[in-house]
């Protein structure tokens, strides 16, 4: 049965796919990761230089879904309020009443989520976590599904309030968003310099649909020796000597949490279910470490004058541990 509604949900992600394909180019895996964090109620964070359509990204895939999209430019000036909402005072009236923020949707965009200050950047990272917010004395639920997606430029520093560990740590996943190729770079410039401009996308998948699917996930079988590959994998993080890559000691700095073996898990469920399997094969944890793992390892001083990166690491790590 499970394999079944697999199959159906499947069709469904090709028909996303396929209407995102119409104003969204040359970004597939990209958009499968992303699907792979709103399938297992995750967060996700986007780096890449302006122009490669991320906020496109994100509202073209509330509409193919029928969900709210809010988008909060993040600015130097910002106030946790301007995020989370407050109370207005009602002259009329002589009460206070309750101003929701941006934050109240479906998909948020947090765009340029380095460039608020500490304060405003711990309101949204609470609200991700928490799925909450208090104004005044009510605490208000957000409504399901609830995604936030946070940008950020890696090319200027100058201004930005760079996340702390603890709180990046808090994103599901960190896609990477790179330059199309020569082949999607023409189809783009074709697309954009048309005289009638792209069309809206339709919904292809509606809330209850994507929430049952949820729930299906969840029920996607995980084998022992696939758990505790997933733990050889967070453990060569945190003490690569044990498992024979001593080069990899010294150039990190501290491993993978917790939440980095949760998040594969689950992430490793997503793929499967997209790929319409009842269980969860090792190449799923592969596919998906790259963007579970690559900001929760922190890399020495030494291993950022060698211009390593975490992907090298890891990439060292999945050929290093013996796949079950």
């Amino acid at each position: 049965m499970l394999i079944i509604k697999s199959l159906l949900f499947s069709m469904q992600i090709e028909s996303l796919q396929n209407a995102l394909s119409k104003v969204i180019i040359g970004q597939e895996i990209i958009l499968k990761k992303i699907f792979a964090a709103l399938l297992t109620s995750g967060h996700i964070l986007l780096e890449g230089v302006p122009g490669l359509a991320k906020t496109l990204m994100v509202k073209s895939i509330a509409q193919a879904t029928d969900a709210k999209f809010s988008r909060i430019q993040f600015t130097p000036d910002l106030l946790p309020a301007d995020v989370t909402g407050t109370l207005i005072y009602n002259q009329q009236s002589g009460g206070f009443s309750v101003r929701k923020g941006p934050i109240f949707g479906n998909f948020i965009l947090a765009d340029e989520i380095n460039r608020a200050p500490a304060k405003v950047q711990s309101a949204l990272l609470e609200a991700m976590q928490e799925r909450q917010v208090t104004i005044g004395n009510e605490t208000y639920q957000f409504d399901e599904p609830f995604m936030v997606l946070a940008t950020q430029n890696p090319l200027e520093h100058e201004g930005t309030y760079p996340l702390p560990e603890a709180q990046i740590d808090r994103f599901m996943m960190k896609i990477i968003v790179d330059y199309p190729g020569e082949t999607e770079e023409q189809r783009i410039i074709r697309s954009q310099i048309q005289e009638k401009p792209a069309a809206l996308i339709n919904p292809v998948i509606t809330i209850k649909e994507l929430l049952a699917a949820r729930h299906e996930v969840r029920r996607i079988t995980l084998d022992e020796k696939i758990e505790q590959y997933i733990v050889k994998l967070v453990f060569a993080t945190r003490f690569p000597e044990k498992y024979g890559l001593n080069n990899l000691k010294s150039q990190i700095g501290y491993g993978a949490s917790p939440r980095a073996g949760i998040n594969l898990a689950l992430a490793a469920k997503a793929n499967a279910y997209m790929e319409s399997r009842g269980f969860v094969l090792p190449e799923d944890i592969k596919a998906m470490c790259k963007p579970v793992f690559r900001h929760r390892i922190g890399l020495t001083y030494e291993a950022q004058a060698d211009k390593i990166s975490s992907d090298h690491i890891v990439e060292e790590i999945l050929n290093k541990i013996q796949t079950p």
